[in-house]
């Protein structure tokens, strides 16, 4: 887990100083560190919401009841192949989406162990809301920064902005120097909140496979801070109970997993998988339920009772969705230490080969512009993105608006190309096989 959080680092992040090396506005014994710093951060503050949404995309509550040796040939499998397909891009130069990589990979585990335990092995809705996220990403990235540049050229009056550096000692003026630190400072710290929380989704999914009672939830949260917040929602069952037996179906359903999960509540532990297990399920049960009720407007609620519903399945949801503070820090540390080794393939093809000329600022910071807030909305929203793609994408759409389709270098956009179309049928064909091969020896 951390080799592949470690590659990860060299592999994506290259891609945050690639404009501050190639526009001269940090040297790369300055820049490199920099990022590194702020991709630690990035992991240790933003949240674990796309981290759960990873942790979602295979059959968590299947794992549980099995072996512990089906967890680790599907967790095996996963960091095998990402591993692979990522060394390889990274070998090569070419910019390829750790992102993509990684699902890919969990999506073939997943089918493997659909093949072998007849059951559910991908989340498809989720995979379907991913994929989604993946795709439309780079799209919006290419266009926003085609726009923006655009906006400069016909605003600004700053004729320093689209200066192409030239020589060592060529170096932007000092606002624009900042404009351009300012930005690769965002997008590596967006980069480790969103692509770190990935790496500690799959941590997690390591810890759960191999001591489920003890990582499947939260046991540092109080019993008497659920009890309560339990009871509260019992309270506010009572008084919303009406005549309309429909409303009266949903509220009893409630009223009925509240019970079930109090008794669960007492018997749970680190050590008894089954318990820990029910009890997991029933608190997933009564979020469920607890929405059901909130997002149902014929059930008379008053501000009061509304919010005291919203505030149970807060504390419900930390439960089941949560990373100890370890773990954040060894995927922050691993990233961030990452960052600092193998960086310079990938900035080359970023800095040189995507345009037919030397990117100049205003394209350098464009692009970070935009690759930073579409991967600081999209962890808002929970959802994993492809800095890679995004950001290749908006330094394609800054070259674009500054000479044209003529101002892109074909060669290399086929490369990329070629390793993006290539990344999820490899990852899934890699993690497959592996799955099948570890099935046979663990």
């Amino acid at each position: 887990m951390i080799g592949f959080e470690f590659v990860n680092g060299f592999h994506d992040t290259a891609n945050a100083v690639a404009t501050v090396i190639y526009t001269k506005a940090l040297k790369p014994v300055y820049a490199i560190p920099w990022s590194g710093i702020w991709n630690f951060l990035g992991v240790f503050f933003g949240g674990v919401t796309v981290a759960m949404g990873i942790l979602k995309l295979v059959p968590l509550d299947k794992l549980m009841t099995l072996p512990v040796s089906v967890g680790a040939c599907l967790v095996l499998s996963v960091l095998l192949a990402s591993i692979i397909w990522n060394l390889g891009t990274w070998y090569l130069g070419i910019p390829c989406s750790s992102s993509h990589t990684m699902i890919g990979a969990m999506i073939g585990a997943g089918l493997a162990f659909t093949w072998y335990y007849n059951g559910p092995g991908v989340n498809w809705e989720k995979a379907e809301e991913i994929g989604l996220s993946l795709i439309l990403s780079p799209i919006i990235g290419f266009g926003a920064a085609a726009l923006l540049m655009l906006f400069l050229k016909h605003v600004t009056k700053s004729h320093s902005l689209f200066h192409i550096p030239s020589g060592e000692n060529d170096r932007p003026p000092i606002h624009i120097r900042l404009l351009l630190i300012t930005t690769c400072t965002l997008v590596s710290f967006f980069h480790g909140s969103n692509d770190g929380q990935k790496g500690v989704g799959l941590f997690m999914l390591i810890l759960i496979a191999f001591l489920p009672a003890r990582f499947a939830v939260n046991h540092q949260i109080p019993n008497a801070q659920v009890l309560n917040n339990l009871r509260q929602t019992e309270q506010v069952i009572t008084k919303a109970i009406t005549t309309n037996t429909t409303q009266q179906d949903v509220l009893l359903k409630l009223n009925n997993d509240i019970n079930k999960t109090k008794a669960l509540l007492a018997a749970k532990n680190e050590i008894d998988v089954a318990k820990t297990y029910s009890y997991r399920k029933q608190v997933e049960s009564i979020v469920k339920d607890i929405k059901a009720v909130t997002s149902n407007h014929q059930i008379n609620l008053s501000k009061t009772n509304r919010e005291t519903l919203i505030k149970t399945v807060a504390v419900l949801q930390l439960v089941t969705d949560f990373a100890p503070v370890w773990v954040i820090f060894i995927i922050s540390l691993s990233l961030g230490l990452g960052t600092m080794i193998g960086w310079k393939r990938i900035v080359v093809t970023i800095g040189e080969k995507i345009g037919n000329q030397h990117l100049n600022y205003a394209q350098g910071a464009t692009s970070e512009i935009v690759a930073a807030s579409t991967i600081g909305l999209s962890t808002a929203f929970g959802l994993p993105v492809s800095t890679t793609h995004v950001l290749s994408s908006g330094i394609a759409g800054a070259m674009v608006a500054s000479g044209g389709k003529n101002n892109l270098n074909s060669k290399t956009l086929k490369s990329i190309a070629l390793a993006w179309v290539l990344t999820l049928p490899v990852a899934i064909t890699l993690a497959v096989l592996l799955f099948m091969l570890f099935h046979l020896f663990i």
